[in-house]
């Protein structure tokens, strides 16, 4: 069999770009990753990412097996629940998360910070810390330059933006690809979970997701996160393997995770008491106070008893699908070409989806069963396809022009959809229904995606 050497440069040490370079460090394709963190520990927002089973079955994919297990041990536990609740704390309905213990077929929750020193593991000799991509050049000789803002360059055969929303090298490579400002702002923080605050969540919401459903428009989510490990080590009664995992792994050494009660809140920019652009997380957590004046007080104190330094607000945009482009050996993946919004939670799982796809046909370069850019463009043409879709949907759950943030229209929606949710709760038929169509959302074209 013919097989090419190749080099791939990859901007963008987030979870699709880390995950896409374990898979061609595992099929022994060359790679570096630029990242533009001065250090490891720096740049991420957010503390929580939900890991479906096609998510879960794409890091199988691309990373060894130790660090799979790593990945599946450094998990927070598994919800029970998924609730949704009225400002008040009033259930519309909970329904039952799959407890598998299968370390694919199952919904994981992981800390951000975490899952990146997971995937950082093992990438020591590719990835290159405080390094700002700044333009590529094409050169003559199909290879592409890659240059930096400190005026160093870089080589290569393909270069893969993963650079987020923001990307560099989506505005170099597709200029019309746009941005857009769904009008939604979200502010989030998470407090220490202690006797305290562990008394303030029902048991269903404490172990559970749980999502607010509030007049004008407000949402929220409460999720807990607790880990195998606290501030003296690894906790006492973890199981003997997965403590080995835990304790011999060395981005132990750099990451911050410790149980906390995760919680966001949002509504349309146009509703809130007030514009949170640029502000610090202490006036941050007086505007959130504010939006959920009326909510149940524990809630409240929840927000209260928050460390004022974790909290951060977010615009919420999305990117626009674009058209299929002319391929070359420069392409995007993740939120450099596909931004999505939280409403289905989707986003991480997209990229990693791409990751293991764009794998799969750089593999098939590797063995002379592709010419490079004919890969790259059959792994662009599925990954538009789907990433539409995903767009698409999860613009739907958050958008400011919808009838939720109008301010009669809300009302009367809000009503509706509690009705409706509680006669769901109420009806067990009903109740399964729903529950298998939100499996069935989390599952979707998994088989499709991994045997291609």
């Amino acid at each position: 069999m013919k097989t090419n050497t190749l080099q791939v440069i990859i901007i963008g040490a987030g979870t699709g770009g880390l995950c896409l370079a374990h898979g061609l460090k595992r099929a022994g394709i060359g790679v570096r990753v630029y990242e533009r963190d001065r250090t490891r520990r720096d740049g991420l927002y957010g503390y929580r990412v939900g890991i479906s089973p096609a998510g879960s079955q794409a890091l199988k994919t691309c990373l060894p097996p130790p660090l799979f297990a790593l990945f599946v041990a450094t998990c927070a536990r598994a919800p029970r629940h998924f609730n949704m609740l009225t400002e008040n704390m009033s259930e519309l309905i909970s329904m039952p998360v799959s407890g598998s213990d299968d370390p694919v077929d199952s919904e994981k929750s992981v800390s951000r910070m975490t899952l990146r020193q997971v995937l950082l593991t093992g990438l020591e000799d590719c990835v290159v810390f405080d390094k700002t991509f700044s333009s590529y050049r094409n050169n003559e000789d199909g290879t592409v330059t890659v240059v930096f803002d400190d005026g160093s360059t870089d080589t290569g055969d393909v270069l893969v933006g993963a650079d987020g929303a923001n990307s560099r090298v989506r505005q170099q490579r597709l200029p019309e690809a746009r941005m857009e400002d769904t009008g939604i702002v979200s502010i989030g923080g998470k407090a220490a979970l202690t006797p305290e605050t562990r008394a303030l969540l029902p048991d269903k919401v404490f172990h559970g997701i749980s999502m607010i459903m509030a007049p004008k428009g407000y949402g929220a989510i409460l999720h807990v996160m607790e880990f195998k490990w606290d501030n003296d080590g690894v906790k006492h009664g973890v199981g003997g393997n997965e403590a080995d995992l835990i304790a011999e792994w060395p981005g132990l050494l750099f990451d911050n995770t410790r149980d906390y009660i995760m919680w966001g809140v949002w509504g349309a920019r146009k509703n809130l008491p007030e514009d949170p652009a640029s502000l610090p997380g202490p006036d941050l957590a007086r505007i959130a106070a504010k939006m959920t004046r009326h909510w149940h007080p524990d809630l409240r104190r929840l927000i209260a008893l928050s460390d004022p330094t974790t909290i951060f607000r977010v615009n919420i945009r999305t990117s626009v699908p674009v058209s299929p482009w002319q391929s070359s050996n420069v392409t995007l993946l993740g939120d450099a070409i596909h931004t999505m919004t939280p409403g289905r939670g989707v986003g991480a799982n997209t990229a990693l989806r791409d990751a293991a796809l764009l794998c799969r046909r750089l593999t098939e370069v590797r063995d002379g069963d592709r010419p490079l850019v004919e890969a790259l463009h059959a792994y662009e043409a599925e990954m538009l396809e789907y990433s539409a879709r995903a767009v698409l949907e999860s613009r739907k759950q958050m958008d400011a022009n919808g009838l939720s943030h109008r301010p009669v229209l809300g009302r009367i929606q809000l009503a509706v959809m509690r009705g409706a949710l509680r006669i769901i709760n109420a009806v067990p038929a009903l109740k399964r229904r729903m529950a298998d169509s939100e499996t069935r959302l989390r599952k979707i074209d998994r088989t499709h995606e991994f045997t291609a």
